[in-house]
């Protein structure tokens, strides 16, 4: 006979098989949860974390981000290859762009730093437009295109009306071995000084107003060349009959034959906020230097002097299209003179026509608020 009596369970032990532990609970309740979540809601909340995420800037996409910066980047790129486009008529808009794009580069590694801060491939790629387009326009000055032999050795300085020491100056460009001297900005008070203190160097000199050339060599031919000047820095100081007198040209005899030389100091660019870069006056001196010099006979013609602008200026076109820059030609970097404690643009030139530059330089800082500059020459 079958026994049929049950084996009795204590009530502590039939609690334990009908509930497991509270650990095994927790974990196969949630397993049981994650298996019991249907598939959209879980995408739900991945979806949620995501656009969370973006709000927060935290992208992961590096071709989505930073979109402003690379917007402005393309902006500058732009205005490095159409700066030519840029219009004039607007407070000489054109022309200020042009003064100081050199320094568009300055922004490049500003730009790089965020770009690279925001993880933005798209940004840096951008980047590479304002780059190129630098290189192409400035990226040959970075090289040093000068090379041995000359014939002779040309200066050209603004002195200053406010130099407090002419006498340090004179001293420091008879040093520079020059044949011939152009100086511009010569006050009433100081040209007795220069014609003082140069004069067993250069024994041949002439001076037209406030420009003047000092010379080793003989002079025939000099006069005053009119560019419309009636104001400027030695309002001043200088005669009022003398004051529009800022320009000159002479012949130097040299055993190659007759060389041309022009001084100029062109009018003083003005900001102002109703006329924006005010390069009026200066420009018609350009217009009237370049008249003079296009009927020029004598070949062989150098220009020197402070023309208040740069030859990327547009002003200087046709006075280029003439004439070769010696920095352009035979320079090395950039070649700044102005101000003298901290150049920012190369406002002070020297052109030639049918002349072979082999160096250009800028000379050290003498007292003016100018750095002189120099280059050697061959016919």
């Amino acid at each position: 006979m079958t026994d049929t009596r049950r084996t009795r369970v204590p009530d502590a032990d039939r609690a334990q098989l009908i509930e497991p532990p509270a650990s095994a609970s927790r974990t196969d309740q949630h397993d049981a949860g994650r298996r019991g979540r249907p598939v959209g809601s879980r995408l739900a909340g991945i979806h949620h974390v995501v656009r969370a995420g973006s709000c927060l800037g935290l992208r992961t996409d590096p071709w989505t981000r930073g979109r402003r910066l690379a917007m402005l980047t393309l902006l500058l790129g732009l205005c490095l290859l159409l700066h030519a486009q840029i219009p004039n008529g607007i407070g000489h808009l054109g022309s200020l762009v042009e003064t100081f794009l050199p320094w568009s580069a300055l922004l490049v590694p500003i730009v790089l730093a965020r770009a690279l801060q925001r993880r933005s491939a798209l940004a840096v790629t951008v980047l590479l437009l304002p780059v190129g387009a630098w290189l192409n326009l400035f990226g040959g000055s970075l090289a040093d295109k000068s090379h041995p032999g000359h014939d002779i050795v040309v200066v050209e300085h603004n002195v200053g009306a406010d130099n407090s020491d002419p006498t340090h100056t004179a001293r420091a460009l008879s040093a520079s071995g020059a044949e011939v001297l152009a100086l511009v900005e010569l006050s009433d008070q100081a040209r007795r000084t220069y014609e003082t203190n140069l004069a067993t160097v250069y024994p041949f000199h002439a001076i037209q107003g406030t420009v003047g050339v000092w010379s080793k060599l003989p002079l025939s031919g000099t006069r005053r060349v009119d560019i419309g000047m009636d104001y400027g820095p030695l309002a001043d100081t200088a005669p009022a009959d003398q004051n529009s007198i800022r320009a000159l040209r002479t012949t130097v005899i040299t055993h190659r034959g007759p060389l041309a030389v022009y001084v100029a100091h062109l009018a003083s660019v003005r900001m102002s906020p109703p006329a924006g870069f005010d390069t009026a006056q200066r420009d018609r001196g350009i217009q009237a230097l370049d008249n003079a010099l296009a009927s020029e006979p004598i070949k062989p013609l150098v220009l020197l002097g402070d023309l208040n602008g740069t030859t990327g200026d547009r002003a200087f076109t046709e006075l280029t299209s003439r004439l070769q820059s010696t920095q352009d030609m035979a320079g090395s970097g950039l070649g700044f003179t102005w101000p003298a404690l901290f150049p920012v643009a190369r406002i002070d030139q020297i052109l030639v026509r049918d002349l072979h530059p082999h160096s250009s330089w800028v000379l050290p800082a003498t007292g003016s608020d100018h750095l002189p500059i120099a280059a050697g020459l061959s016919w």
